[in-house]
């Protein structure tokens, strides 16, 4: 039941402000609430606090005692949903398939796939050497085994 009214009192509060969105929801054993949200224009502090507020407020501790932590996805999270890459477009992203695993720049997203460019050293086709060449790979949401953003300092 707790996890229930707290799942309603979560959806509620996210309609009220559609640039977040959740990650992950759980109701651990002893009552303790796990909130992770993302957004589009990433997550404030208050963003945090508005969405905990609004589950806290609205559950009754005398009549069942639990926990809430409301948290932002991490900038080392791996991205789950397609509308996590939407925002981060621009950015380098490394990116594990069953077979394959990709570094580049995302640089296009649509319902299905990203898309990945990159440079990369290859010889030259006659002679010796080797050139720069632009590379591009479409990846589809459902061969991803994880996508996490580089971060560069």
């Amino acid at each position: 039941m707790l996890k229930d009214k707290a799942a309603s009192l979560l959806q509620d509060a996210l309609e009220e402000d559609k640039s977040l969105f959740l990650i992950d929801f759980k109701v651990a054993p002893d009552n303790s609430i796990k909130v992770v949200l993302d957004g589009d224009n990433g997550v404030s502090l208050q963003d945090c606090m508005k969405i905990s507020r609004a589950i806290e407020h609205n559950l009754d501790r005398e009549e069942q005692d639990f926990s809430l932590e409301v948290t932002s996805a991490g900038a080392t999270s791996p991205l789950i949903l397609p509308r996590q890459y939407a925002k981060n477009i621009g950015r380098k992203l490394k990116v594990e398939t069953e077979t394959e695993t990709f570094e580049g720049s995302l640089t296009e997203t649509n319902q299905e796939a990203i898309f990945l460019e990159w440079k990369a050293r290859e010889p030259k086709p006659v002679g010796k050497g080797k050139r720069t060449v632009q590379k591009r790979e479409e990846i589809k949401f459902s061969d991803i085994k994880e996508a996490k953003v580089i971060i560069t300092f």
